[in-house]
């Protein structure tokens, strides 16, 4: 079971290399259904993963047999088989629905970055230290580089360059951070640095506290954290649809560092530094809700008013992170895995209106009525009921569940107005939105349309299905989620796994 962590990373890396290889050589049809191998295998193995990681032991293959923290580590436990298996399933949607659009076809390389791109976000999901995650990051940001531009126009172009450029920006921070931790620890194995952070002498706590902030600056940068969102917008509205559903993902690596890096470092064995970024990370949560609802109010492109859609997600979660408890960790995992699937799920059908309103698009403006109305209509009303935590979606019980873990917290006044007052503004605007869209609507005159597309809502109804399925089982789902949460909090257990022996076959 210890090498489970090192084939899900060469799986996607090989897949990218026969991409690249079959490219020139063999068409479209040639790409496609290797793609779809690569992604059900990759889907098959990290369920394989999942199924292994509930029993509730952590698993890790290292590299060369060399011992941590010498070496480099591997680490397979219940959040990164969570995560690989959500990447999975959500790659395969987003390339199904590329293949029955063709979108697949804009672009020569397509396929072989998708294949990067996911061999950088497992990458990242199972590394056991930050400088490979430092490493994962930047292969999978070169990855998205390239499928953000996947199909060219000038405004891709010019959101890219914002991209890029605060991202080489984010990545010279995560440098300087590195060196500090190195320079003021002497390790970079998170589970070494798990036990020396408590046991460093006091005039050094304010250079890794210093580091601790720089490295929360560099996640929240990666996961559109106030003020550091500003990419996110133009980024993911400009973006082909297939491309923005799998970059639902991208935001929630950040909260992944966030919870493994500084959970794991400024835990509770961390002395005077336990958990001291929690403050920051509440306030930022906070405040990037109300710019996200804000946003959604003044959004005029449903493509826009999607992304801030995504940005309030992912304030929900930096609010049940810095409540810093086992109930809002849980709370957090679960709200994670429902607003990843439903952003993805946004995106598609965003794309599938835009094409049926023509000259129009996505702008937020009557327009005659478009083919396949009713299947459009019903998608886009569930879609919002889930997103803003309505009932009986997942949105609702995940934010519930967010809610009721803040009780206790000092600030719980500020987190309930501030979340429910969101949900009512982000409610109203999109219910706006789905009037101009969907209701009264002119007559089309005598012009030729272009009718549904009807096999491309096959992803969209796959990925909507889950959340009333995440109700379904919500009983075994919350316990497992808890069961997670108890795990990440459990640093000893993490610290002797990770540091045994690999003669021994420690895991």
């Amino acid at each position: 079971m210890n090498y489970l962590p090192i084939w899900a990373i060469l799986f996607p890396l090989l897949g990218g290399l026969l991409q690249l290889l079959i490219r020139n050589k063999a068409g479209v049809a040639a790409q496609r259904g290797l793609s779809l191998i690569l992604l059900s295998g990759l889907v098959l193995l990290a369920l394989w993963m999942f199924i292994v990681a509930l029993q509730g032991e952590r698993y890790v293959y290292y590299l060369g047999n060399w011992p941590a923290p010498f070496g480099i580590v591997l680490v397979l436990d219940q959040l990164s088989a969570m995560m690989v298996l959500l990447t999975a399933v959500l790659a395969l949607m987003a390339m199904s629905y590329a293949m029955l659009r063709q979108i697949d076809q804009l672009g020569l390389h397509f396929h072989v970055l998708f294949q990067i791109q996911l061999f950088g976000l497992n990458g990242a999901f199972l590394t056991g230290d930050i400088f490979n995650l430092f490493v994962f990051f930047e292969v999978l940001l070169l990855a998205s580089y390239g499928l953000m531009l996947h199909g060219l126009g000038q405004e891709r172009t010019k959101a890219g360059l914002h991209y890029v450029t605060l991202n080489l920006v984010g990545s010279i921070l995560f440098l300087f951070a590195l060196g500090a931790v190195y320079g003021s620890l002497g390790t970079l194995n998170l589970a070494d640095l798990a036990l020396k952070v408590g046991q460093a002498p006091l005039e050094r706590q304010g250079l890794i506290k210093t580091a601790g902030l720089l490295l929360l600056v560099v996640f929240g940068l990666k996961a559109a954290m106030f003020p550091l969102y500003m990419w996110l917008p133009a980024t993911y509205a400009s973006t082909s649809a297939p491309v923005a559903a799998l970059f639902a993902i991208m935001t929630k690596v950040g909260i992944y560092a966030l919870i493994r890096v500084h959970g794991t470092m400024f835990g509770a064995e961390a002395q005077g530094l336990a958990y001291f970024y929690q403050p920051w990370v509440l306030s930022a949560g906070l405040v990037t809700l109300f710019v996200a609802a804000l946003g959604v109010v003044a959004a005029q492109e449903l493509r826009r008013l999607v992304t801030y859609g995504v940005l309030a997600s992912v304030a929900t979660l930096l609010i049940a992170v810095g409540i810093n408890t086992p109930a809002s960790l849980a709370a957090a995992l679960f709200y994670l895995v429902h607003s990843t699937l439903l952003a993805a799920t946004f995106f598609l059908l965003a794309d599938l209106i835009s094409e049926g309103r023509e000259d129009i698009g996505d702008r937020l403006e009557k327009a005659p009525i478009m083919p396949g109305a009713k299947y459009l209509g019903i998608v886009y009303f569930a879609v919002v009921v889930g997103m803003v935590g309505l009932p009986p979606l997942s949105g609702f019980l995940g934010k519930a569940l967010i809610l009721q873990s803040a009780l206790a917290h000092p600030w719980y006044g500020w987190i309930f107005a501030v979340v429910l007052g969101s949900s009512l503004i982000m409610l109203v605007s999109m219910v706006r939105a789905g009037t101009l869209l969907f209701y009264r609507l002119p007559p089309r005159d005598g012009r030729a349309i272009i009718p549904l597309q009807k096999t491309a809502l096959l992803p969209i109804y796959a990925l909507l299905f889950i959340s009333p399925l995440l109700v379904l089982l919500a009983h075994p789902i919350t316990e497992f989620t808890q069961q997670m949460a108890q795990q990440l909090l459990d640093l000893s257990h993490y610290t002797q796994a990770v540091l045994a022996n690999p003669m021994q076959g420690g895991h």
